[in-house]
């Protein structure tokens, strides 16, 4: 996927990515998020409006992470969205997502792991 830019604030454009939005096929309602540095983490629940939306009944939910990564351009801020399932290249994901949502990439998920237990060693023992 590529880079999505309109005219607005950083601050905007978060906005516009967490509120709930109601598509004709599902409704999706961003239920966590943080953000690190310009990566916007969010657990988001899809309800499918219609049977097969993510192999979903009408009616059922699922769960999945998001990754959206921000970036300002000349007045301008775009994101490029992400999600588990394509196994984005980045781990400051709140570990606490990881039990929110089902395992799309395990790998993924290792490397979530253990950026997190990297961050909590002490500075002394990594050197």
């Amino acid at each position: 996927m590529g880079w999505y830019f309109s005219r607005q604030t950083r601050d905007q454009l978060i906005h516009k990515l967490i509120e709930p939005q109601d598509a004709e096929n599902a409704r999706s309602e961003v239920i966590a998020h943080t953000l690190r540095g310009n990566v916007l983490w969010s657990v988001v629940r899809i309800t499918a409006k219609r049977a097969g939306v993510m192999k979903l009944a009408v009616g059922d939910s699922i769960n999945v992470i998001r990754c959206d990564l921000l970036q300002g351009s000349g007045g301008e801020w775009g994101y490029k969205p992400l999600d588990e399932s394509m196994h984005p290249y980045y781990y400051s994901c709140p570990l606490r997502y990881l039990d929110m949502a089902p395992v799309q990439s395990p790998e993924w998920r290792e490397g979530v792991r253990a950026h997190h237990a990297r961050r909590r060693k002490p500075a002394a023992l990594m050197a």
